[in-house]
Parts: C-alpha cells; structure tokens; sequence
C-alpha cells in the first residue's frame, strides 16, 4: 500500500511538472505569434460584392496551431441577415509563415427584395459579428469574439428628379427630364436607366433610356409625350452589371 501510495505522489508531482511546462512553454509560444495585415480589397461582379482581409501568421512557438476558423456574420442595423462568410485552415506548424486571405461577400442582387431594398438608396451601417477559433498545440482550444459596424454607402443615394420641362416637338410634345444620384457604394455602376412617365392612371405616356454615370450624377433625358397636362408619376428602372431593380416611383404633382 505504501508503494501504491507513494508513485501514485510520484505519479501527481510528475503529471504537475508537465503541466508547468507545457502551460509555461505555451504562453512563450503564444508570444512568438506574428500577425501581419494588408490592404483590404473589394469588388464586384454577377451581382455580389467581394470584400477580402488578406493577413499571415508567423508561427513563431513550440507548438503547432490548429483548425482555424474565421467566420464573420452581417446584417443591416435592423437585425435582418445579409451574408455568412467562414475561413478554415487546418494545420499551421510551428516554425511557419502562412499567408491567408478571409473573404465576405454580400449579394448586392438580394438588397432588391423588399425589406433590404432600401440600402439602394440610404447609407447605412452594417453589424459585423466576428469570430476567431483555433486549437493550439492540439490540446488548447483558444475562442476569440467580437462585433463591430461596417460603413455601407447606397448606390443610388439621393436619387431626385431634378427638373422637368416640356416643350413642343412636331406634332407632340418633347419632356426634358433631369435625373440625378450619388454613388456612395465601393463599387461603379455599368448599365442603363429607363424612365417612364405616367398619368394618373398608370397610362404610359412616354419612355426614355440613358446610360448611368459609373460614379453618379446627372442623367439628362428627352422623352416624346403625346399628353403633357397629365404626367404624374416617373417610374425609373435600373439594369447594371451588379443589381437590377424597378420601379422606382416618383410623383411629379
């Protein structure tokens, strides 16, 4: 018994030891990471904008890290959810230097439904959950958390009917039309607008298309009525290379 006794204390100072070392060469080797950041980049294209976080890690420590997952979450400022993007690398050994590159991408197409469509036309702020874990030395899980808001410009913010004017042409009449938005978004806008102009009937009195200034500003167009007392409504559709939405309804009276 006092045998059993006794390496069972040999057993508890030995499994002690250990454990002061790992804990102690652990928190060393946590010190020896190295972060490194770069630019981030954004683009858009079929629809979805592309924000990536290029950064590495220099293992520096005794131990390897592993099954690291980035994953951000975003919704707009009333809670309704936009995108869910994640990143997993599974090994970075010790003693390396890895390059990884976290993407997140929001469906610009999706923001045309009904209750995310007005972040054409507003700036806003998104909420950004993020979420970092790992597991280092395959022994130690390490779980990082945090939220913070991301700045989003609109599109189309101010989108106005600045002027309209109408003059006779020929055996009609030839309304003027001025157009004018602000793109605040990170990224151009390639396409066509086309504006009809209305009665209070829903009629069509008259249609006209322009090209969309990339970067906003004023769209001038002439359109053919055939009855000019009874506009009351322009309806503006919107086809680029990133979203197509319409109609957008202006009164006029």
């Amino acid at each position: 018994m006092r045998q059993a006794i006794q390496a069972l204390g040999w057993a508890t100072y030995i499994f002690w030891i250990i454990l002061i070392f790992f804990t102690v060469t652990a928190v060393y080797s946590a010190f020896q990471l190295k972060l490194g950041f770069r630019q981030p980049e954004v683009s858009a294209s079929d629809g979805t904008l592309r924000a990536s976080f290029p950064f590495s890690i220099a293992n520096g420590g005794l131990y390897d890290i592993s099954n690291l997952n980035i994953s951000t979450q975003v919704k707009d400022n009333l809670g309704s959810h936009i995108s869910d993007s994640s990143t997993y690398v599974q090994l970075i050994p010790r003693g390396s230097n890895v390059s990884i590159t976290h993407g997140m991408s929001i469906n610009i197409s999706q923001m045309t439904t009904e209750n995310l469509s007005y972040l054409l036309f507003n700036d806003s702020d998104f909420d950004v959950s993020f979420a970092l874990k790992l597991d280092y030395a395959n022994a130690v899980p390490f779980r990082v958390s945090t939220n913070f808001t991301m700045p989003w410009g609109a599109p189309l913010s101010n989108l106005t009917i600045d002027s309209i004017a109408v003059s006779p042409y020929n055996t009609d009449f030839k309304a003027t039309v001025s157009v004018s938005f602000e793109n605040h978004s990170p990224f151009s806008l390639d396409g066509t607008m086309r504006l009809d102009l209305v009665n209070g009937t829903g009629g069509l009195l008259g249609s006209g298309t322009a090209i969309i200034p990339p970067h906003g500003g004023n769209i001038p167009l002439e359109i053919i009525v055939s009855d000019p007392v009874n506009i009351e409504e322009a309806r503006l559709y919107f086809t680029t290379s990133v979203f197509s939405y319409g109609p957008v309804v202006i009164s006029l009276v």
